[in-house]
């Protein structure tokens, strides 16, 4: 009878191989007596810095003896274990003229596109960019000064922004979906560990190996992919899908998987210019915070040997107030990159690679815009604000795609920036010291400079200390959403056209677009036939 086991506490420095004692201690057992066990889950406690634990959640099958059965689930932090699995969709019997489209590689397609292709779809995958082999490269040039490339960059390419976007896994959703997805990255590349980590992370370096063994597998699975292939247009007739209209010619289909990620945004004028529905909404936006990763290691382990056991260390902080400002895709040993999809503008994101081992930590600094405060109720107006605040900054780095930077503390008494302040930063390409206020809206500008103290006194006045900021960061979440059927999941008056993922509102990072992508990806299977 396998059985689930909370709280289980160890100091940071025993071996994971000691749980097994722990185990039997708590169910009173033999060491013989246990079958097997694994970890289901695993967090760090650091409440008190002079002893950090790992706390556990383990799955316990001991020898079926029916005597104990009552006294095991009458223990505290034990109970009855009933694992889910993941069931595959039963294919359905409508015939399908033409191969499945999915437009966009990144989480929500990528995913789509991988169960498609497994279940005997043969999916077409178009993306816009280029592949992982040419995007490294591509980014590496821009970073050194080369010029901008507004179809293959940190935002398109291969695998999307989720392919530099650090790599983290963490979801709020659990289920079997969910780790069908885990176990898809494992098998492509990824450790083993993020099946139970609390905050799992493959790192910026890692991902583009994982992302392009996805791709072979679909492949080799019959799927095919067309690189430097922008949708421009869909056709309908009788509100039912017939084609795509893309940059390398029109595809005949009835089945679009729409996966463009958050910052196509001219894909969302097209599709507005067609009718189809969307509507505003809430997004997060403001700007980036990197410290000196030496000292978020210092507050938050005190001993210098936890380093070594623990890797650089993150955060999260959130300041309560009349507007909430939370800390967002934390990058500890990171980089601050370019998350920009236009030219002449600008705006910032993180990254981390899998050792986190730059002497960097940096962090978004959010603020959540409600509709009521775009200034329109048209469907974009939330584009048009990362637009306007994106190219601010754009001019205030003067033409050249360095970010405006400025110290934290500057910032939080409403001061300029200093004649001839040289400040560290890791972003690559460059920096000039500028008045941040002149990147946001005034009333994001005000919640952050409000915000800030109020982190600063959680960490006693260890927050702020060394920080400086950049910005802007726009990019937290889309701006609107694409009308979906909560049943077919497709778009109504669209048949035909499946809306995925962060770019269609319905996903807020990596595990979760990639489940909503596996989602309609099943809805679709359940439908139709494979095809011959």
């Amino acid at each position: 009878m396998p059985l689930r086991l909370t709280q289980i506490a160890l100091p940071i420095e025993q071996p994971e191989e000691e749980l097994a004692a722990e185990i039997t201690r708590r169910l009173g057992i033999a060491a013989g007596d246990l079958q097997r066990w694994r970890i289901l889950r695993k967090s760090l406690d650091a409440r008190s810095r002079d002893s950090l634990k790992f706390v556990y959640t383990v799955m316990a099958e001991p020898r079926d003896e029916e005597a104990r059965r009552d006294r095991w689930q009458r223990l505290p932090g034990v109970e009855r274990f009933e694992p889910t699995t993941f069931q595959d969709m039963p294919v359905g019997s409508e015939p399908l003229p033409n191969r499945p489209v999915v437009v966009g590689s990144g989480p929500g397609g990528l995913l789509a596109a991988y169960y498609l292709a497994q279940r005997g779809y043969r999916p077409l995958v178009i993306e816009r960019g280029d592949a992982v082999k040419e995007r490294v490269p591509a980014i590496r040039s821009f970073d050194e000064g080369g010029a901008f490339d507004s179809e293959n960059n940190y935002l398109f390419g291969e695998g999307g922004a989720g392919t530099f976007s650090d790599g983290k896994l963490t979801c709020r959703m659990s289920g079997p979906d969910v780790d069908w997805v885990m176990e898809q990255l494992i098998v492509c590349g990824g450790k083993t560990s993020i099946r139970y980590e609390n905050r799992p992370h493959l790192g910026s370096n890692r991902l583009p190996l994982i992302v392009r063994n996805l791709r072979r597998q679909i492949e080799a699975w019959g799927g095919e992919y067309r690189f430097r292939c922008c949708l421009e247009g869909l056709e309908f007739v009788n509100g039912q899908l017939t084609a795509v209209q893309t940059s390398s010619g029109r595809i005949a289909t009835n089945i679009a998987v729409l996966a463009i990620g958050h910052s196509a945004r001219d894909t969302y004028a097209m599709l507005h210019g067609l009718g189809v529905p969307m509507q505003a909404k809430a997004f997060q936006l403001g700007l980036r915070i990197e410290q000196p990763q030496e000292q978020v290691n210092r507050h938050k382990y005190g001993r210098e040997s936890y380093l070594q056991q623990l890797g650089a260390a993150d955060y999260t902080l959130v300041a309560r107030g009349q507007r909430d400002v939370f800390t967002f895709c934390m990058c500890a040993g990171g980089h601050i990159i370019p998350s920009i999809s236009e030219p002449e503008m600008f705006c910032t994101n993180g990254m981390s690679n899998s050792r986190r081992d730059t002497p960097f930590a940096n962090s978004g600094l959010m603020v959540t815009l409600e509709p009521s405060e775009f200034g329109s109720d048209h469907p974009l107006a939330g584009v048009e604000i990362q637009r306007k605040w994106e190219a601010a900054a754009y001019q205030l780095g003067r033409g050249t795609y360095h970010s405006p930077i400025q110290r934290a503390d500057d910032f939080v008494r409403g001061s300029s920036p200093k004649a001839g302040d040289s400040l560290r930063c890791s972003y690559a390409r460059g920096v000039i010291p500028a008045s941040l206020d002149a990147v946001l809206p005034p009333v994001v500008a005000t919640a952050i400079r409000k915000g800030l103290p109020l982190m600063d006194r959680q960490w006693r006045g260890d927050f702020l200390r060394n920080a400086i900021l950049v910005g802007p960061e726009m990019r937290g979440s889309s701006p609107l959403r694409i009308a979906r059927d909560q049943a077919s999941r497709q778009t109504p008056g669209f048949q035909g056209l499946f809306p995925v993922g962060e770019g269609a509102g319905y996903a807020g990072g990596i595990i979760s677009a990639a489940v909503d992508g596996l989602r309609s990806a099943m809805a679709i299977v359940g439908r139709f036939a494979p095809l011959g």
